[in-house]
Parts: structure tokens; sequence; C-alpha cells
């Protein structure tokens, strides 16, 4: 009997161990794949890492762009208990613990973030049995830190990078800004080849109360940062270029302002300025209209200050000299039957080709430009970059408007800058044109992209353009000095120790194909004159209370006296000559 039973309970062993090794190899070996996958995905946790958007600086390396961490204070509910241990170590170095409650320490969290301790705990309460809920986002580092040191069990933090702008609305509307996901404005989106950044991605496993396990991350792809764009802008110029903007157009009540200086020699951009100004922190506080930047976005009929390209043309093909004798009435009756009118009523006054550039006169510089076949003079204009984009490339650049046909008015209007239309970039570049001694340079806004990994990728550029002969270039700056010298407005342009060319514009507003009375008004110019190193252009459009470019003038003092003093610009040791401006 007892020999049956122990039959039986060998049978009924073999038969449980039997079952067991049947489970035993389905799971080690007929499922152990699928197991082991179920196993890691019940354990395993991918997660993002963030590559960094690559930062926008100035030519000195001052931050206009950043990418900074915030952080983001999650919980487990599910993990949350009444309360949890602390170790606390004392000055002496003695170890103790204290006992912290839950909504001890959601205090503590709400003290750090300037959150509310009830509104947390109702946050993390809501779903005892979640796994994750958002209890306070976006802290900075400082309070990251702080909460992470009060090592509660189930608190986590999970990274993500924001955009931000240090130096706020100081080249704004240059830098543009990001939206929710993707660059929508500026170099932000025209230069995003440079700063993108790739993102990465890593596991960690995690225990049966959810916390990752120390130790345990993997890093399955490695995240790549973005490059850094350095741009040719000084923060410091293009700020105080951009308040002395602001202050005469809120004086004159203008609608929008704009200003430009250019360094000769390289044709860098050392500040392009818009009024109203873009802050990228703060982007809904401005109109969508003033979210570009003007200075290459806005083309216009630019007025008198494309007399000296007129000029210059005229002395390069020998059609006139700087001396050239001219009587000029203020009012032309044209062979073909149009009208040509001075800004000022006069009688007729012999003037030379120096001083019609002085006095500014419509009738003088259309009567002497008209000499020249229009095919010729529109290629110069063309040589001059008028009509085309410039190297800059900006987002939603405009090139103008030159027409290769000018009518029996035309041909004379686009002599003195109406009937044609330019940005101020364009004239930054006519104007460095004739500062460099008639060779064009392409303008720069971009210096350099620097990858993460150190490499530098150059940018491709077009060739210099030789525009006009030194010499030509040389004789319109003189005649740009009796602006300066003896022309109304003479006493603002002028800056002691210095020699200066400049040109005054006053251009017609056209609305729906007619001219108003609104006006630009701007002022442009170069210093030293002699061996001038910075070209600056000033407007101001719409302006109320001075329609004339007297109200540009103040301004374009102003800052050319500040870019030569803040790049110690030696003083000029000669006179300025003294061209005959009648005769």
């Amino acid at each position: 009997m007892s020999g049956r039973r122990l039959s039986v309970a060998i049978l009924v062993t073999l038969a449980i161990v039997s079952v067991f090794v049947v489970r035993l190899v389905d799971f080690q070996v007929v499922r152990a794949d699928e197991l082991n996958a179920a196993s890691l995905n019940k354990r395993a946790v991918a997660t993002k890492t963030f590559g960094l958007r690559g930062s926008i600086i100035d030519t000195n390396g001052v931050d206009l762009a950043a990418t900074v961490l915030r952080y983001d204070v999650t919980a487990a509910p599910k993990n949350v208990k009444p309360s949890f241990d602390r170790t606390i170590t004392a000055e002496d170095g003695t170890k103790s613990k204290v006992t912290v409650t839950t909504l001890d320490a959601l205090t503590e969290i709400a003290e750090i973030t300037g959150g509310d301790p009830a509104a947390l705990y109702t946050t993390l309460m809501a779903d005892p049995e979640s796994n994750w809920v958002l209890l306070t986002k976006n802290l900075d580092t400082e309070q990251f830190r702080a909460v992470r040191e009060l090592n509660i069990p189930w608190v986590f933090f999970e990274s993500k990078p924001t955009r931000t702008y240090p130096n706020g609305a100081v080249a704004g509307n240059l830098v543009g800004f990001i939206g929710k996901d993707d660059p929508l404005n500026g170099l932000e989106y025209s230069e995003n080849g440079c700063l993108d950044k790739v993102d990465g991605t890593s596991t960690y496993e995690r225990g049966l109360d959810g916390v990752r396990l120390p130790g345990s991350t993997v890093v399955t792809e490695d995240a790549v940062d973005g490059g850094t764009l350095k741009l040719s802008i000084d923060s410091d110029l293009q700020w105080f270029v951009a308040q002395r903007l602001a202050e005469q157009a809120t004086a004159l009540g203008a609608e929008s302002a704009n200003a430009i200086v250019v360094r000769v020699k390289d044709a860098h951009i050392m500040a392009a300025a818009d009024w109203p100004a873009l802050d990228p922190n703060d982007v809904d506080a401005t109109d969508v209209a003033n979210m570009g930047s003007h200075v290459f976005n806005a083309a216009y009929e630019q007025g008198s200050t494309f007399k000296p390209m007129s000029a210059a043309m005229l002395i390069e093909e020998g059609y006139a000299s700087t001396g050239t004798k001219l009587t000029v009435p203020g009012i032309y009756q044209t062979p073909e039957g149009g009208v040509v009118r001075d800004a000022t009523a006069h009688g007729p006054l012999n003037l030379t080709l120096a001083g019609i550039l002085e006095q500014s006169s419509n009738v003088g510089i259309s009567m002497l430009a008209t000499q020249m076949p229009s095919s010729l003079r529109y290629d110069y204009f063309k040589k001059f970059g008028i009509g085309d984009y410039t190297a800059v490339g900006f987002q939603g650049e405009s090139k103008g408007l030159l027409s290769d046909y000018w009518d029996s008015q035309q041909k004379y209007d686009v002599s003195y800058g109406q009937g044609v239309s330019a940005t101020m970039a364009q004239m930054a570049s006519v104007f460095q044109t004739l500062g460099n001694g008639g060779v064009r340079l392409p303008l720069t806004l971009v210096e350099s992209c620097t990858k993460a990994d150190g490499t530098v990728v150059p940018r491709e550029t077009p060739a210099p353009v030789n525009v006009v002969s030194e010499s030509t270039a040389d004789q319109v700056l003189a005649m740009m000095e009796s602006v300066a010298t003896g022309g109304y407005l003479a006493s603002q342009l002028q800056i002691p120790g210095y020699r200066v060319a400049a040109k005054t514009g006053t251009a017609e507003v056209a609305e729906n194909g007619v001219y108003t009375r609104e006006r630009i008004v701007s002022v442009a110019g170069l210093a030293p004159a002699e061996n001038p190193e910075y070209a600056v252009i000033v407007s101001f459009v719409k302006p109320t209370t001075i329609k004339t470019s007297a109200a540009a003038a103040p301004t374009f003092q102003k800052v050319m006296t500040q870019v030569l003093k803040a790049y110690r610009v030696e003083p000029s040791t000669e006179p300025a000559p003294n061209l005959p401006t009648t005769w």
C-alpha cells in the first residue's frame, strides 16, 4: 500500500515537474524573444534627448539669440505615500532623518517656484493611479537644482530647450523669432540650416515603483547641437542707432524709420535698425507689418539720394565734370512736353554740377543726365545694384523696381530718384561703392556659421563689381562734401574734426498711382570724406511735423558721430576742397 502511494506520489511529482519543464521551455526558448521584449517594454522607458539650437551672436560674440534649458517638474501619483524619510546632514557632518509629508513636499516646491501648495496638491491627487502628472513648468536652472535637492522620491524632471533673446529688441527685426515648433521669421528662418539641431534618444530602466534605476540610461542616438551664426552687427552700435531713431521718429510723428551703417572697406553691415522695433521675446506686441526688416524689405522712391549715382555715370562717361556749367531754371519744360520742378521756386541759376548736387536741383541733374542714352544709364544703375537683390538674401528682401524702358517723363525722373524704387540696403551699397573707389563689394550681414564640431562653413559671395573709376568716385565725394559745407543743412551735417560727404533726399510718396503730400526724408553720407571708412543712411517715413530732409539730418549727425568715436577713426587732417558751385 505504501509502495502504491509512493508510486502515485512519484507520478504526480513527475507530472508537475513536466508541466513546469514545458512552461520553462516555452518561456525560455519558444517565446523567449516575445517575453523579453514585453518585459523590456514594461521596465525600459525611451526618452528624447534634446539638441540645442545654435546661438546668433554679434561681431563681438554677444548673444542675440540663445537656447537655454528649462525644466518641467512631474510626478507619479501612484507612487506617492503619505510621507517619506529625508536624511539631513548637519554642519558638523552628523546625519539625521526627518519625516516629510506630501503637503510639506509640495509646500517646499511652491516656495521655490512661486506656486500654490493647495493647487499642486489638487493636481497631484486628481488621478491617484496615474504614473505621470505635470506639477509646474519652465523652471530655470537655479530653481531646478533647488527642487532636485529636495530629494522627493516621486518627483521627476523633464528638460526642454527654450529660445531666448537676451538683448530683446536689439537687432530683433534682423534676428527674427521662433514659433511653437519652427523658425518663422528673420535670420532664425533664413539661416535655419546653420542653427537647426538634431534631437537624439536614450532609454532607461525603472523599477516596480516607477523610479529610474541608477546607471541604467543608454544613449541610442546622440543629439547634435546647432551651429553658431555670427553676424557683422555690433550690438552696442545697433542699440545706439535704434534709440536715436525712436527718439526722432516719435518727435516727428513718423510712421516708421530706418537706418544702416556699413563699413566701407568690406561692406559689413555694422547696424541695421528699424522703428518700430521687434522684440522677439514679445512678438505679439509688434504689428505684423513691422516684423521684418524694412531696411531690406521696403522698396520706395528714394528721391535725391539718387543724384550722386547720376553724377557718377555722367563723369565716368565724359558727359560732365564737377565744373560743368548749366543755367538751371526753377521749372523745366522738357522737349517731350513734360515738366520737371525743383523743390523750391527760383529763377534761373548758374550752377556747376557740384552746385547742382549742393542745391539738390532736380532740373539741373535731369537736364544733364538725359544727355546720356537711357540704356547706358540703365546699365549703370544695374552695376550699382539697383533693381537686384543684395548679397545678404534677407527673408522677404525686395529688389525694388527698375524698368528697362523709361517713358518721356520717367527718363528725367529717374535721375533724381523718382519713378524708380530701391531699398535702404541697396542705397547703402551705392554709397559703399562711392566710398570704396568705385568698387561695389557684396553687402555682408552674416560673417560665418560655425558648426557644433568647430567646422566653419564658408559663405559664397558674389565677386566685387567695378562700377566707376576711383577718380570718378573721388570727384563725386568732393561734390557731396559741398552739401555738408555749403548746403542749407550744412550746420546739421558737419562733425567737428571730420570731413563729411553727404546727400539729402526728400521723396514724394505715391498712392494709387498719384503723388501725395506724404514724404520719405533721408540723409546719406560717408566719413571721413577724404578716405571713407563708414557709410550711414537715415530715413523717416511720412513724418508729420517736418517733411523735408531737415528731419533726418540731426539723427544722421548723431549716428555718424557715434560711429567715428566708437571705432576711433582718425580725424581729417586736410580741409575739404572748395569746388566752384556757381559761375
